[in-house]
Formats: C-alpha cells, sequence, structure tokens
C-alpha cells in the first residue's frame, strides 16, 4: 500500500504541475467566490470587441469547450483521473486515502504557486507564508486562500502590503478571514524590512527557488 501510496502521489503531483506550469488566471468562479482577472494595459485603453457574424457564430461553439477545458486545468487533479499504469501495480487506496492524497497534493499545489509568483516580494512574503501555514488549514479555509492566490499577482501585492483593502469577498466576521490574517502577518513579518542576506536566508529556509 505504500508503494502505491507514493506511485499515487507522483502522478497526482506530476498531473497538477503539468496543468499549473504556466497558470495564466482569467475570470472564472471558484467556489463561492469570483475572480476578476485583470492586466496592465498601459495607455491603450480598453479593448474594443468587433466581431463580425462569422466570428460571433465560431466563438459560440469554442466558448463552450474553451469552459470545459480551462474548468479541468484550474482545479485540483483527482485520482480517478490518473491511468492506471502509473499508480503502480499494487491495489488502488481507499477512498479515504485518496481523499487525503488529494487534499495533500492541493495544498503542496498551493504552496508552490505561493512561491512562484514571478514577483521576488511577493514570492518571499507569500511564499513564506504558505510554507508555514498552508498545511494546517481547512479545506473551506484552503478554498479562501486559493481564491486570493488566484488573483493577479500586483492585487496580491497591494492587499499584502495594505496599498488596498481585503476585497469584500475575502472579508470574515470578526477579521478572521484567510487573507485578513495573512494581512496582519505580512505588517508584522521581518521580511519587509530585510536586508538582502536576510532575503538569501529565507529562501533557502523556505526552499524558495
Amino acid at each position: 500500500m505504500q508503494a502505491t501510496s507514493k506511485a499515487a502521489m507522483s502522478a497526482l503531483l506530476r498531473s497538477g504541475a503539468a496543468r499549473w506550469s504556466a497558470a495564466r488566471p482569467s475570470p472564472i468562479g471558484a467556489g463561492s467566490f469570483e475572480i476578476a482577472a485583470r492586466c496592465y494595459r498601459g495607455d491603450s485603453g480598453e479593448a474594443q470587441t468587433n466581431l463580425s457574424e462569422k466570428e460571433e457564430k465560431l466563438l459560440s461553439i469554442a466558448r463552450p469547450k474553451s469552459e470545459v477545458i480551462f474548468e479541468r486545468h484550474v482545479r485540483m487533479p483527482r485520482l480517478d483521473e490518473i491511468p492506471r499504469g502509473s499508480l503502480g501495480s499494487e491495489a488502488l487506496p481507499s477512498e479515504s486515502e485518496k481523499e487525503r492524497m488529494e487534499l495533500d497534493v492541493r495544498k503542496k499545489r498551493l504552496v508552490y504557486r505561493s512561491k512562484q509568483r514571478g514577483w521576488l516580494e511577493v514570492d518571499l512574503l507569500l511564499g513564506t507564508w504558505a510554507h508555514d501555514h498552508v498545511d494546517g488549514l481547512t479545506v473551506d479555509e484552503l478554498d479562501e486562500y486559493e481564491a486570493f492566490v488566484n488573483l493577479e499577482t500586483i492585487d496580491i501585492y497591494n492587499v499584502i502590503t495594505l496599498r488596498s483593502d481585503v476585497p469584500e469577498d475575502m472579508k470574515r466576521e470578526g477579521g478572521d478571514g484567510v487573507v485578513e490574517r495573512i494581512q496582519r502577518w505580512a505588517i508584522n513579518s521581518p521580511l519587509g524590512k530585510a536586508s538582502p542576506e536576510k532575503y538569501a536566508s529565507v529562501k533557502t529556509e523556505k526552499n524558495l527557488i
């Protein structure tokens, strides 16, 4: 069973890594959260959509297929979707074992995505918080955190550094939401005033590539 679990876990991780190797969030619904992705356009203004009748027809055919593909791309991979040959030759894990393994993979994926934002300050702050806290989150809290991670990196940075408030749909009664706790943690984190040597030390300690 142990060999099977390792093989299944490895297959799940490979599946998740492949889907998120070039993650670029788009406007999607994530549980009770509505994620509104945005990008910087400089002085170009908003894009104008002027489609011909033929293009509109093609779009109406392509959009449902695209939504199905994207839904599978962003959600957590499931063991049932992994080819049997990738799970090893032993007996398949039990339902409870499968749920535990899938939850472990989800947590590892969130930690990885927190560390790989492409922006040093966010990598250090969000990656450090995730390294220390994600493993102890409940499923509901993971939903909250994943919705936050799905935001654009600039929006995450602005929230963490108090340049903007926590989004209303991520606030919780008593200020105890996951994002609100991250913001309070960041206020008291020594990383905001750290030297290059401290950055290097934290990157090594938290395995931030």
